[in-house]
């Protein structure tokens, strides 16, 4: 059993793997703070339904909401397309619907991480047959070198790079996301 230490650690070993710090607790809330803001200021008058992509989301989503001054609600898809490798299986399941009406609703989808672009690609062809009054993206993570599909991100935290990364929702076989870092795959520089 590997007891973690939840506080940043110059590295992170998990079986063969080693991770090294990407994005620290602090850094990630800051910018949090800043997307609540922006979010903030862009509905201003509306009550926008954000929706979680579970299970990475929850604790950007939580957050997020936190650091935004308006009304609004809170609804989740879970999808399934990565199981426990470190790489997609290039196919989206769909393992759980929203609760909520989104007809003519405004929305933000809320995601932990873009890659390849497929999920978003999928919740577009999802909702949009709901006709919503306005559809969002919000993702903390965004790997630009690694999007194969034309998706727009309209909220992003930060722009990393094309590597693996556990950590603040993020798992690794379902583990690790209790991390209040962001931890990367070491190339073993």
């Amino acid at each position: 059993m590997h007891e973690l230490n939840n506080t940043v650690n110059e590295k992170l070993i998990i079986g063969s793997d080693c991770f090294v710090p990407l994005l620290t607790e602090e850094v990630l809330q800051k910018r949090i703070r800043e997307l609540g803001e922006i979010i903030s200021n862009d509905y201003k008058e509306k009550v926008p339904v954000f929706i979680g992509v579970l299970n990475g989301s929850f604790l950007f989503l939580s957050d997020l909401i936190k650091n935004v001054n308006i009304d609004c609600e809170v609804d989740f898809f879970k999808l399934s397309s990565y199981g426990d490798a470190k790489i997609s299986s290039g196919t989206v399941k769909l393992i759980k619907e929203l609760n909520c009406d989104v007809t003519g609703r405004d929305i933000i989808i809320v995601e932990d991480i873009v890659d390849s672009g497929l999920s978003m690609k999928y919740i577009e062809e999802l909702i949009a047959p709901h006709k919503p009054a306005s559809m969002r993206v919000a993702s903390l993570l965004l790997k630009p070198k690694s999007l194969r599909y034309n998706v727009k991100i309209d909220y992003i935290g930060f722009e990393i790079p094309s590597k693996f990364v556990i950590g603040y929702g993020l798992d690794y076989a379902q583990k690790y996301r209790n991390l209040r870092s962001i931890y990367v795959l070491s190339d073993g520089d």
